[in-house]
């Protein structure tokens, strides 16, 4: 795949990171907010829909409140995210109404996403915003997540969101000129990788674990990323967002940053919801005849061929799949919870009557809600 796919691409999640939006820490860069502005006017006059994932909610709020260092009570963090997102939401709707666009704000959160009926409404509403030529500008709601509930980085959301809109690419915006070799703050010579497919094993191994003092984010976490949009069939493209129109040259073919590919054919919709769920509930031990089946024929699980119950969750929860070595195989929406579940292990579908005293699903997982991994 050449970068012609950049070229023809016409729905784009762009996602700009905080030490980008922050001058390091200084505040809101207005400046560069302006000039991306202008850059993703020019992609909207080639015909490219534009949803854009900002960070700097959190590093701008601080700069308003006065404080030097990144707080790490929750309610402190909560409280910067809700200042700052005053002067974030600012800073896009002036530099977008000097072109005669409207932006949107859109909040999102880890249970906005895992709840069908939310996550379908807010794939309608971003739709519906697109269409009527609206810039969407898309964020995670920090003034009351929870860890337990959190994406965990920008880079992480703006996955997740070109799935929902089911984007042609993702790009992201950082302060590095791509993926490396190396890290070439530790070693200068290291080479960037222009190209490769977002499935390589190798690619995490090379990211590293670098993480920043404003983001949550590294380049491992972008790696996963382009894992998470290329299950849609998507691109990523992870580029110097400092560079002199980097997006224009990204939509011109230029071969700048890394271009990390999609090599697998998209999965419907509902299995790209299940994949991504960050919250799992609870896991079942398979047996060897069980995973060989979900793997090679795409098939139900059955009660038969489950080992093992761990966690406790309820009828229609997200529980991962596991072999014997714990690697994870598969995951889907459970149609019995914990107790039910332990009861008919190992059992026949024809007992589960006899066992629970009344009459289930004859699947422990049904094939339509259960994705492979």
């Amino acid at each position: 795949m050449s970068r012609e796919v950049i070229k023809n691409s016409k729905r784009w999640v762009i996602k700009i990171g905080s030490a980008l939006l922050t001058d390091d820490g200084r505040g809101l860069d207005r400046s560069a907010i302006a000039g991306w502005v202008e850059q993703m006017v020019a992609l909207r006059q080639r015909g490219v829909e534009i949803v854009l994932v900002s960070s700097g909610a959190v590093a701008e709020g601080m700069t308003r409140l006065g404080w030097s260092e990144r707080p790490t009570a929750v309610h402190d963090l909560q409280a910067a995210a809700a200042v700052g997102q005053m002067g974030l939401v600012q800073a896009y709707e002036s530099q977008f109404q000097k072109y005669d666009l409207h932006t949107a704000q859109i909040l999102l959160d880890h249970d906005d996403l895992s709840n069908r009926t939310r996550y379908l409404n807010a794939r309608s509403t971003l739709t519906t915003l697109l269409q009527l030529g609206v810039i969407p500008v898309v964020n995670e709601n920090d003034t009351v997540v929870t860890d337990e509930i959190r994406f965990g980085d920008n880079d992480t959301l703006g996955a997740l969101v070109t799935n929902l809109v089911e984007a042609d690419g993702l790009v992201i915006l950082t302060d590095q000129d791509g993926l490396f070799e190396q890290d070439p703050r530790k070693y200068p010579e290291a080479k960037l990788v222009p190209q490769a497919s977002a499935s390589d094993e190798v690619l995490e191994a090379m990211a590293g674990s670098s993480v920043g003092g404003l983001g949550r984010g590294g380049m491992t976490t972008k790696v996963k990323a382009a894992q998470l949009a290329a299950r849609s069939g998507s691109f990523t493209v992870i580029a110097n967002g400092r560079e002199s129109e980097v997006l224009g040259k990204l939509a011109a073919g230029d071969s700048i940053g890394t271009l990390l590919t999609a090599s697998q054919k998209p999965l419907a919709a509902r299995k790209q919801w299940l994949l991504g769920q960050l919250q799992l509930q609870g896991k079942l031990v398979l047996d060897d005849g069980a995973v060989k089946v979900l793997q090679q024929s795409g098939r139900s699980l059955l009660a038969v061929g489950v080992r093992e119950v761990q966690g406790n969750f309820l009828r229609g929860a997200l529980v991962a799949c596991i072999d014997a070595e714990g690697s994870e195989v598969a995951r889907g929406l459970v149609n019995y919870n914990a107790d039910e579940a332990r009861r008919i292990m190992g059992q026949a579908s024809d007992r589960i009557t006899e066992i629970l005293g009344y009459q289930g699903d004859e699947e422990l997982i049904h094939r339509d809600n259960l994705v492979t991994l």
